[in-house]
């Protein structure tokens, strides 16, 4: 990453340095104010250590290094708060006097800006050791070792802190080797960068510093900057990106500078920032902060630090945080925090989850069952959005929307925004509901509605008052006997049950056996030493993760494991029939399977290389591919489909083909891989009627009717085959509004003459190469046809890229279906519709 120039820091202090080199022994503590340390210096966190610092509020320091004097000043040393039974080692900024010392203020103590260990905070008696070989290492009081920055043989000459905050370790040159500013935690000081890889995640609270992880963080992404909140997917709640993206090139990243928290791009002069969010100009010493509840906060001043800046509130204010109001919670006005309530009949389906605290959020009352869809219903509520920033929401009209929410088990609530007519609108389906806010239509110039899905309880409480009686022995007799015989009746028949399910599990696993045309059989055992345990993750998606491996024969492998029964166990079957008896060079090769419980295993060859979306899109790419390594991507690609579609004894319809499933090896050869989704069918069959699966984006319309044919592939094909071209996703936010989707783009650019302007702008090579790249959109053009009757075999496009066909020169270049934008679409009755999985997100 680029690199700051502390050498200017380092090279003279290097020359200054006033610390004693020791041994691994507690050493005399030089004078205060001293910025830097000497190879082989020991530091031990016991009462001994001359320079304790105790504060009102009960933390304590015990500063190692420390810059300047007189004001709020940078240290780093040990530090703890509260009962002080736990330690960080950590940059801190206390104030000191004129000395050089730091001092006790009147009040307020002194704030962590970075520490290497808040998750694993050590006790009293913990070493640190900047050791002979160049390596900081924290140690904890028994010896293990809870940190290190991993800098042993890289010259190392020195630790230094300097005027900015920033602990660097340099090597002889003055260089730079590891600084503390590459590793952020929940806080930036000014002139830190935060950079694509990085994040700011907060602590769970002032006195917990274990990082939050799950819930809020900050980073940013190839689109801009970003603040999220934890889901599946994770769901934004700030976005900022750098305007005139289109034009510049590199990942990009923020600066934190004096007056301004600024986007650049690292092939762009510093001097062009895109500044992003104003913070006041720092007038004493200043930091901002992640706080545990997602606010972005500019603190300045000295001990006690003082709030002047919120820096992700939006014009919608405290009300549009995820937390506001807690999940199911909605906020009004200056964060009132209240319930959904059905208001007529009114009917309580959520509880606040403390009525002291309505913040704190709302449960449900009766939890959503799938099994139960019957007895659900929506609770209407008018002028609400959900907090949440939203890229794909898709246009239908309002009962589609709710309709597909209906048929979705996840989705817990349909939200719906829309102009004058609500026959037109967005509609989005969270799988995880957060705060919503009442808003003024006038004000977001949006109608928005919000559709919660609610379960009604299927045995509703009796209302009716027991009269006093006597106690009857005989009724009283009868009631018990049928309690014990229920309650035997129960016990029965959960044992039953657990048995029965002990008895599938076992005959699921040995039918797994009978699957003809298996190559290998491997047992969990050999698959736990191969993957060591599971050890080394490379992906997750679809029903599982992906592990690596390596055999008894020195081969490497992809450990693919699918856990639990039903759909998954479906996936697993039509992979392995699908790919079990076939070979073909550019087909992923399935070296086995196996099963072990409820887990089943799919064991490939290893693709070095990983999936083709690493290497095509603009800041996300390892580096940029060359033109004539793209066409033998696409062509590769093309003869696995050709394959699949028309030389295997049945005919097989992959259903998914998208880049992330597109595999490459060492020597960039492409093979198509994932037959979860795959359909097979006679060689006599030319359609076949099935359920919506695959990805958004890569979707065929004819998914629409649920009748697909191999031609649904050719559609998905086009759509990685055109972002192959362009170098971008299929839909990037970071592109002006009107180039969103780039089927829009393709549509805009075949009617102006401009495909040339779609050619990967970031490669040379593909800019010297445009007229075969042009040439090459047709092809894509062509797959892309609206009518699925118009779009080539694959056979045939493989021909048109081996040069021995050309493209059919009519072609539709109206990309964009009518029939999404209708507001009734017509379906079969046991087919699942498009949109309760298109909105869903991907699998």
């Amino acid at each position: 990453m680029m690199r700051e120039p502390w050498n200017c820091y380092c090279s003279a202090l290097f020359l200054i340095l006033n610390c004693h080199s020791t041994t691994a022994q507690q050493r005399t503590e030089p004078p205060f104010d001293y910025p830097s340390a000497n190879l082989s210096t020991t530091w031990v966190n016991t009462q001994s250590f001359r320079n304790n610092i105790s504060f009102t509020d009960g933390s304590m320091v015990r500063p190692i290094l420390l810059r300047g004097s007189f004001g709020p000043k940078f240290a780093c040393g040990f530090y703890c708060n509260g009962t002080c039974t736990s330690y960080l080692f950590a940059v801190f900024i206390a104030q000191t006097n004129s000395g050089g010392q730091i001092t006790q203020p009147s009040s307020g103590f002194p704030q962590v800006v970075w520490s290497a260990n808040r998750d694993h905070p050590v006790s009293y008696g913990a070493v640190l050791n900047l050791t002979a070989t160049g390596e900081l290492v924290l140690q904890d009081a028994d010896g293990s070792i809870v940190w290190n920055t991993n800098t042993t043989r890289k010259s190392v000459a020195g630790l230094n802190l300097t005027d900015d905050g920033n602990l660097a370790l340099f090597d002889v040159n003055s260089s730079v080797v590891w600084q503390s500013f590459d590793y952020p935690t929940d806080c930036l000081l000014p002139g830190q960068t935060l950079s694509q890889g990085q994040q700011l995640i907060p602590s769970v609270s002032t006195t917990n510093w274990t990082a939050q992880k799950g819930l809020f963080s900050l980073q940013v992404t190839d689109n801009g900057l970003y603040a999220y909140v934890g889901s599946n997917p994770p769901q934004a709640y700030f976005s900022k990106t750098v305007s005139g993206n289109d034009t510049n090139t590199g990942r990009q990243y923020v600066r934190f500078l004096n007056g301004s928290l600024s986007l650049f791009i690292f092939s762009v002069e510093p001097s062009d920032p895109d500044e992003v969010i104003t913070v006041p100009p720092a007038s004493s010493a200043q930091y901002m902060k992640l706080m545990p509840n997602g606010h972005l906060l500019v603190f300045e001043g000295e001990p006690p630090f003082s709030v002047v800046a919120d820096l992700l509130n939006g014009f919608l204010g405290e009300c549009n945080y995820p937390m506001a109001c807690g999940r199911n919670g909605l906020c009004s006005g200056n964060q009132q925090c209240s319930c959904p309530v059905l208001s007529s009949p009114r009917i309580d389906y959520f509880r606040a989850v403390n009525d002291r605290q309505p913040e704190l959020g709302c449960s449900e009352i009766t939890p959503l069952t799938c099994n139960a869809t019957q007895d659900q219903v929506f609770i209407a509520l008018e002028n609400v959005m959900h907090f949440n920033i939203i890229a794909d929401m898709v246009s239908v009209d309002i009962e589609t929307c709710k309709q597909a929410c209906v048929n979705n088990c996840s989705c817990k609530a349909a939200l719906f925004q829309y102009g004058s007519d609500s026959s037109s609108g967005d509609c989005y389906l969270p799988f995880e509901l957060f705060t919503m806010m009442n808003v003024d239509p006038d004000v977001v110039h949006r109608n928005a509605s919000a559709f919660i899905k609610v379960q009604n309880a299927t045995s509703p409480p009796s209302t009716s008052t027991p009269q006093s009686s006597q106690s009857n022995l005989g009724v009283i007799l009868t009631s018990t006997i049928g309690s014990v015989l229920f309650l035997l009746g129960v016990v029965g028949f959960l044992i039953y049950k657990i048995r029965k399910r002990r008895w599938d599990d076992q005959r699921e696993e040995e039918s797994i056996g009978e699957v003809p045309g298996m190559p290998n059989r491997f047992s969990y055992e050999e698959l736990v030493t191969a993957t060591e345990n599971f050890n080394k993750k490379l992906g997750e998606g679809g029903f599982g993760a992906v592990f690596e491996g390596t055999l008894e024969d020195g081969s490497k492998i992809a450990v693919k494991c699918l856990e639990g029964l039903g759909q998954v166990n479906k996936s697993f079957l039509a992979e392995v029939q699908s790919i079990g008896s076939i070979h073909h060079v550019n087909l992923v090769t399935l070296r086995g399977f196996g099963a072990w419980k409820s887990k089943r295993f799919l064991v490939y060859e290893f693709m070095s290389n990983g999936s083709l979306d690493r290497w095509i899109y603009h800041g996300d790419r390892e580096h940029v591919l060359e033109w004539e390594c793209r066409k033998k991507i696409i062509l590769d690609v093309a003869k696995g489909l050709a394959y699949l579609h028309e030389d295997c004894r049945q005919k097989i319809i992959h259903l998914d083909i998208k880049p992330q499933n597109i595999l490459i090896d060492s020597d960039f050869n492409a093979k198509v891989s994932d037959f979860g989704l795959s359909k097979l069918i006679d060689r006599n069959q030319t359609q076949v009627m099935t359920t919506m699966r695959g990805t958004p984006g890569y979707l065929a319309p004819e998914w629409l009717s649920s009748v697909i044919t191999e031609k649904v592939d050719v559609y998905s094909f086009g759509i990685v085959l055109l972002e192959m071209l362009c170098g971008r996703k299929k839909f990037d936010e970071s592109q002006p509004e009107e180039s969103w989707h780039l089927l829009d783009v393709l549509q805009n650019c075949w009617e102006q003459g401009t495909l040339q302007d779609m050619v990967d702008k970031y490669s040379e090579d593909m800019q010297t190469h445009s007229s075969e790249v042009v040439e090459m959109m047709e092809l894509a053009s062509w797959c892309l046809q609206g009518d699925f009757k118009k779009r080539p075999s694959m056979s045939m496009v493989v021909k048109v890229l081996e040069g021995v066909m050309k493209v059919e020169s009519s072609l539709d270049y109206n990309f964009t279906d009518p029939r999404l934008h209708n507001t009734t679409v017509e379906r079969d009755k046991d087919m699942t519709p498009l949109l309760a999985s298109v909105l869903s997100g991907p699998r």
